[in-house]
């Protein structure tokens, strides 16, 4: 084995990854649903963070929640779903990815599927996390979320710097 030897990145590794995001993204949702009264603000690190249980019923980030159109839900389901399934798909088709990659799309898929099973089940999904800066917010956001931005993030440092 030369220079150019990869270590691969196993699915079953990838399947327990992106099933712990789901029950991870799950439980802390109905932790917060049951300890953290709606649009109650907790703060955590003064001027930083807080914990606040608000529901979205936009796409990420609150992207689309103030709007009114009745489709809105079905479309965010319906999109989430086709983006889902070409994840699964092109981890299913390419059994060897690097490390990156694998727990990029792991992630991603996890973040995803846990959001996509809250629109299917309510609509809507908890978010809870407040980053903010004197009086900017960064829009609310839940841990499938966190996954979701992480899993990007591995998935495109691979295919810049190492591809």
């Amino acid at each position: 084995m030369g220079a150019t030897h990869v270590k691969r990145f196993p699915r079953i590794i990838g399947g327990f990854i992106a099933v712990l995001v789901f029950v991870a993204d799950q439980v802390s949702k109905i932790v917060v649903q049951r300890t953290i009264p709606e649009h109650t603000t907790v703060p955590i690190l003064p001027h930083f963070f807080n914990l606040i249980h608000t529901h979205n019923a936009g796409a990420a980030f609150g992207l689309f929640s103030d709007s009114p159109a009745p489709w809105k839900t079905g479309l965010l389901i319906v999109v989430s779903s086709a983006l889902l399934a070409m994840v699964i798909a092109v981890l299913w088709r390419n059994p060897h990815f690097r490390w990156e990659m694998g727990v990029g799309l792991a992630l991603i898929l996890g973040g995803a599927f846990s959001n996509l099973f809250d629109r299917i089940r309510s609509g809507r999904v908890v978010d809870f996390f407040d980053l903010y800066y004197r009086t900017y917010h960064w829009p609310t956001f839940n841990l499938a979320d966190s996954a979701i931005v992480v899993g990007a993030g591995l998935v495109v440092f691979q295919l810049l710097f190492l591809e």
